[in-house]
């Protein structure tokens, strides 16, 4: 089975706790005149940013829209901006990573399933139409979470996410996730 990808409509994704998704407002439908949480999450600058959503505490994707998918096994957020059609997410990141020169961390807390939509939808339109989504089941805690924006010269332009474990100096991550898309 393939991964599933997720794209935007020209902003940015945002990474919800679950019971919190009802609260995401997306672009209100007077959107320019009022941005709603959709401005906010576009507020943020950098390639990751953290928002509140009710109560917790959301990821923002930011800075370009870009084709986005989730490597469970390298706990790394992928995001293709430019790439050749017979680029390997995992195996491009397996190569990537031990060169890699991180942005500094943020940390996030997580304790519970998170979603991974287009900021621009309200939730219950990712739900009522159907809308491209993922739900990431990472383990409760702490997270440092990393941005990187990697060129390979005539094969790619990425922006990669890796989400570790707060303290995890050698650089692992700590999922026994599951990942893929939700209709419920």
């Amino acid at each position: 089975m393939g991964a599933t990808w997720i794209t935007s409509l020209g902003g940015p994704l945002i990474l919800i706790p679950e019971s919190a998704c009802h609260l995401w407002g997306g672009a209100p439908r007077d959107y320019p005149d009022h941005e709603g949480d959709y401005g906010r999450a576009c507020a943020v600058d950098d390639y990751i940013g953290l928002i509140d959503v009710g109560p917790t505490t959301a990821l923002v994707l930011g800075d370009m829209p870009a084709r986005t998918t989730f490597l469970p096994e390298h706990g790394v957020i992928f995001r293709e901006i430019a790439a050749d059609d017979s680029l390997a997410p995992a195996a491009t990141v397996a190569r990537l990573l031990p060169q890699i020169e991180w942005e500094p961390a943020i940390n996030w807390e997580i304790t519970e399933p998170v979603i991974l939509f287009d900021s621009v939808y309200d939730y219950p339109h990712v739900i009522d139409a159907a809308e491209d989504r993922l739900r990431l089941c990472l383990p409760p805690g702490h997270y440092d979470i990393q941005a990187a924006y990697v060129e390979i010269p005539d094969e790619a332009y990425l922006i990669l996410v890796r989400l570790l474990t707060s303290g995890d100096a050698a650089g692992r991550h700590s999922s026994s996730t599951h990942s893929g898309s939700s209709n419920s």
